[in-house]
């Protein structure tokens, strides 16, 4: 993978995303202002676990870190809006799904008793 792929990262077991990157060739100073980037683009998407994250001097005077710090931004910016918007759509499912059993209940309702008008039932209450 090269330098600026937004290919989605995968950590396997243990290894942080910075370690993973490091094994995979990028310099250090990319990989540390990607994982800061990543941290900050996804509070920017929504994120309540995260937080911003940059060195700002360091951001301006080196371009590795700078660069690794706008990819990382971006991607985990845009993932976790992705998220966030899919989270949103289940919940709204939900409440559609909820809110068809009500109506089917309300129409059953209203249906039996549409076809019990006009007919005596006074005589039903011996069966209680």
């Amino acid at each position: 993978m090269a330098a600026g792929d937004t290919t989605a990262w995968s950590t396997p077991g243990c290894a942080t995303q910075k370690e993973t990157m490091i094994k995979e060739g990028y310099p250090l100073s990319y990989a540390e202002g990607f994982d800061d980037g990543c941290h900050s683009g996804n509070k920017a998407g929504g994120s309540l676990f995260d937080q911003f994250k940059k060195d700002t001097r360091r951001f301006e005077q080196d371009s590795q870190y700078a660069q690794g710090w706008s990819d990382g931004f971006r991607q985990c910016e845009s993932q976790q809006e992705a998220t966030q918007r899919q989270t949103r759509m289940a919940i709204e499912q939900q409440k559609l799904t909820e809110q068809r059993k009500q109506n089917k209940l309300q129409e059953q309702y209203h249906l039996e008793r549409e076809a019990l008008k006009g007919v005596d039932t006074s005589n039903l209450n011996y069966f209680k």
